[in-house]
C-alpha cells in the first residue's frame, strides 16, 4: 500500500506544494486534508477526491487509525508546527514539517528530542535545496568551475508591500512571523549547505510595512570557516530585484536572474510528472565567467519532487531522511543569534 498522508493546512503550502507532490509519488498517497476553511475545503475537495477534507487536527488524531495513516505534512501557521509534531509523534506518525521549522531552538530541540526517544522520523521542507538555480551552482562550485569562492550573494526579493495573507501581517516574529524565518531560513540554509559552518554573522532587520509586526526587508551576512563571505537579501519591499545569485571565485563568477521555477508551474497546474517540470528554459540561464566572456549554463533540472522519493526511501527502505531537522535547528540558531546581536 502507498504510505497514506494526512496534510494540515491547505494555502500555499499544502495545496501548491505537498499536495501535489504527494499525489505525484506513487509510493505515498493524500489520505486526509485539514482545513476549516469553506473555499479551501471545496478546493481540497475537487484537487484530491480521495481525501477525507477534516475541519480541525483533533479530527485527524482521533481517526488516525481509521484513516490508516503513516505520516503527516505540517503546513500551517508556524506557531501551531511543534503542538502538531508531537501530538504526530505521539501518535507514532512520521512527521514532514515545512519551514520554518518552529518559531525557537528551544522548540526544535524537543521536537528533535521526542521524535528520536520516539523513533520516528521527522524531517523538515527545505526544497530550496532542490531549485534548479541552487542545483546548477553546487555543480559548479563541486567542479571548479569558479576556483575558490569567496562572496556569495543571494536574494529573495520582491515588491509585495500588502501581505495578501492575514496570519503573516498579524504574525511576529516571536511566533515565528516574518521574511527572516519565512524566506531566511531558505537563504541561510542554502548558504550552509554551500559553505558550511558559520563563524561570524551580523543583520539589518527593518520593517518598512505602517504597522507591521514583524520583519519585511533584512539582510544578512555571514563569514563561514572556510573563507567565503555570504551575503543574503531578503525584502518585500524590492521595486527592482538584484541577481537571484551573484557568485565571486578566484577564476570566474556566476550570476543568475530571477527564481526558480517550480512553484509557478504548481501553481499553475502542472503535475511534477508533466514533460517539462523543473525545467528552466534557456532565457533563465545563469552567467558563467568573466566581463567581456560570459556564457549561458545550462541549468540543473529543478527537482521537488526528490524530496518525497527520499522520505519514501527512509520509511521504507532505511535511507537516509531528505533534511535532517539538526540542520533547520543549526538555521534557527543562526536566526537567534542574529536577533540577540542586534537586541544588545
Amino acid at each position: 500500500m502507498p504510505l497514506r498522508a494526512a496534510i494540515f493546512g491547505f494555502g500555499t503550502s499544502g495545496r501548491v506544494f505537498h499536495g501535489p507532490l504527494l499525489a505525484a509519488d506513487p509510493e505515498f498517497e493524500v489520505a486526509a486534508i485539514v482545513t476549516a476553511d469553506d473555499e479551501r475545503r471545496a478546493d481540497a475537495a475537487t484537487l484530491h477526491p480521495a481525501a477525507e477534507i477534516l475541519a480541525h487536527a483533533d479530527d485527524v488524531f482521533a481517526r488516525a487509525e481509521a484513516l490508516a495513516l503513516d505520516l503527516v505534512v505540517i503546513g500551517t501557521p508556524p506557531v501551531t508546527h511543534a503542538e502538531l509534531a508531537h501530538r504526530a509523534i505521539d501518535a507514532g506518525l512520521a512527521v514532514v514539517i515545512d519551514k520554518p521549522f518552529v518559531p525557537t531552538s528551544a522548540a526544535a530541540r524537543e521536537v528533535i528530542a521526542h521524535a528520536a526517544d520516539a523513533g520516528v522520523p521527522l524531517t523538515v521542507f527545505q526544497n530550496r535545496r532542490l531549485d534548479a538555480d541552487f542545483l546548477t551552482l553546487r555543480q559548479l562550485i563541486g567542479d571548479g568551475r569558479l576556483g575558490t569562492v569567496h562572496r556569495f550573494e543571494s536574494r529573495f526579493e520582491w515588491w509585495k508591500p500588502t501581505l495578501a495573507k492575514e496570519w503573516k501581517a498579524e504574525t511576529t516574529a516571536a511566533d515565528g512571523g516574518g521574511i527572516l524565518f519565512d524566506l531566511g531560513t531558505h537563504l541561510i540554509d542554502q548558504a550552509v549547505q554551500l559553505f558550511g559552518e558559520v563563524v561570524e554573522a551580523s543583520a539589518e532587520i527593518d520593517t518598512r510595512r505602517p504597522g507591521g509586526r514583524a520583519d519585511d526587508d533584512t539582510f544578512v551576512a555571514l563569514q563561514h570557516r572556510g573563507g567565503v563571505r555570504s551575503h543574503l537579501w531578503m525584502s518585500s519591499f524590492a521595486a527592482q530585484a538584484g541577481a537571484r545569485f551573484h557568485v565571486l571565485g578566484s577564476e570566474s563568477a556566476y550570476t543568475k536572474w530571477g527564481l526558480d521555477g517550480q512553484e509557478a508551474q504548481l501553481k499553475a497546474g502542472l503535475l511534477p510528472t508533466a514533460e517539462g517540470y523543473g525545467v528552466e528554459p534557456e532565457t533563465s540561464w545563469g552567467l558563467l565567467g568573466i566581463d567581456g566572456g560570459t556564457s549561458p549554463v545550462p541549468a540543473h533540472p529543478g527537482s521537488y519532487p526528490l524530496f518525497y522519493r527520499q522520505f519514501a526511501d527512509a520509511l521504507l527502505r532505511g535511507g537516509s531522511l531528505p533534511v535532517d531537522p539538526n540542520d533547520s535547528l543549526h538555521v534557527l540558531e543562526l536566526i537567534e543569534r542574529l536577533r540577540a546581536d542586534i537586541q544588545s
